[in-house]
């Protein structure tokens, strides 16, 4: 049985160096991250005592490239990983499988390295644009450099310089939680005897993109007032660390007058389903997306996961959260009863059944990814990512 491996292959401009990948988005666990694993394969005769090295780094870019004037930027990189890989230091690590298969194939030109990501690095988010804007959108990207230089120091050159866009995401196997977040509330009126009581409560936690999510309304009206409407939305909160903002967007709503109004003395009792999808809010500029690479579908950005016994405080980068906010429209002199009811929307797990219905999901979604430049002998797919223009990754 044959098995096929598929691996990202981008080269230096001057074709002399050209680095290979298994994955371009590595996933961290929470209680482990995912190593960026690679080969890199050199022409004979070309480094003349020069060396290869790496860098993992990351930009995070805070505010928008146009406003940016008398050398002031809004931006921030840095290399969170670094190391040389050609001539091989004395450190032995154990290959991988996608290793040793490259290494087999392109021998003895080709030399293997590892790069570990920082722990609680953030996850790759940007922030869409608007419709007329135009520059790098914010965010925190990641991107492996490999150059040839004399020293580590040196910076190398264009022509010996590739730059591959990468992405690091979250995920969590706890996602069979019993746990039922819910929110009671009650609002009372002026010169007006009794209340009318919320009840808000969800099947779950835990949500996949394009899942829908089940919200469970009890509205008790015991007041002299009437609900006229209900309104219900999926909250992204937003919270950018550099400069400390933070800001909310509705992902998905909806309105409803069934049932209303709700009486004084009756009550109403419905769940409402929604599904917060990153198609359906195209045009709306300041959305997290999740970070996303050539020809991927994009998601909402997932909510942020701390590790146990870390602090949700001590995460960097955009921290992104959900929550499901229902409003109750009780007049003119009435006002409104809202509350808001915690979430959690993410990946699933790789390797898990979730991961295949999510992945089955895309599919009827989306166009399947033509893989070009193969093996023929032992049909092993190679992707080639075309260069965008000097010092930019694709």
């Amino acid at each position: 049985m044959v098995v096929a491996v598929r691996v990202y292959k981008k080269s230096t401009p001057n074709g002399k160096v050209t680095i290979y990948l298994g994955k371009r988005e590595f996933v961290d666990h929470l209680d482990y991250i995912d190593p960026i694993d690679g080969v890199i394969v050199v022409e004979n005769d070309y480094l003349k005592g020069r060396k290869i090295y790496g860098q993992v780094v990351t930009t995070y870019r805070y505010g928008r490239e146009e406003d940016e004037v008398m050398g002031v930027k809004f931006s921030k990189e840095m290399v969170i990983a670094a190391g040389q890989i050609v001539p091989k230091k004395n450190e032995k690590h154990q290959l991988t499988a996608v290793q040793e298969k490259l290494i087999k194939k392109l021998a003895p030109n080709a030399y293997p390295f590892t790069f570990h990501f920082p722990e609680m690095a953030p996850s790759s988010v940007i922030l869409q644009k608007g419709v007329k804007e135009e520059g790098k959108p914010l965010g925190v990207e990641y991107a492996l450099k490999i150059y040839v230089a004399d020293n580590e120091d040196d910076v190398g050159h264009k022509r010996s310089t590739v730059i591959l866009a990468i992405k690091k995401s979250q995920s969590t196997s706890d996602v069979h939680s019993n746990r039922q977040p819910s929110s009671i509330v009650s609002k009372g009126f002026t010169f007006s005897s009794g209340k009318i009581n919320l009840e808000v409560t969800l099947g779950k936690e835990i949500y996949f993109h394009g899942e829908k999510i089940a919200a469970n309304v009890l509205v008790t009206n015991n007041s002299r007032k009437s609900v006229r409407n209900i309104k219900v939305y999926i909250v992204q909160h937003c919270e950018i660390t550099m400069v400390n903002g933070q800001f909310s967007k509705y992902v998905a709503e909806l309105e409803t007058r069934e049932g209303c109004p709700i009486t004084p003395g009756a009550s109403f009792k419905k769940t409402f389903n929604l599904t917060p999808l990153a198609s359906s809010n195209k045009d709306c500029r300041g959305i997290a997306l999740d970070g996303y690479l050539k020809d991927e579908e994009m998601n909402l950005a997932s909510s942020t996961l701390v590790p146990e016994g870390k602090c949700a405080a001590d995460a960097i980068g955009i921290i992104i959260s959900y929550s499901l906010r229902v409003k109750l429209n009780c007049g003119t002199l009435g006002g409104e009863l809202v509350t808001d009811v915690p979430l959690k929307l993410i990946n699933p797990a790789p390797g898990t059944i979730e991961e295949e219905k999510a992945r089955s999901l895309k599919k009827l979604k989306s166009i399947e990814i033509e893989y070009k430049n193969s093996f023929a002998d032992d049909d092993d797919y190679i992707e080639n990512y075309p260069r965008m223009g000097n010092n930019q990754s694709d």
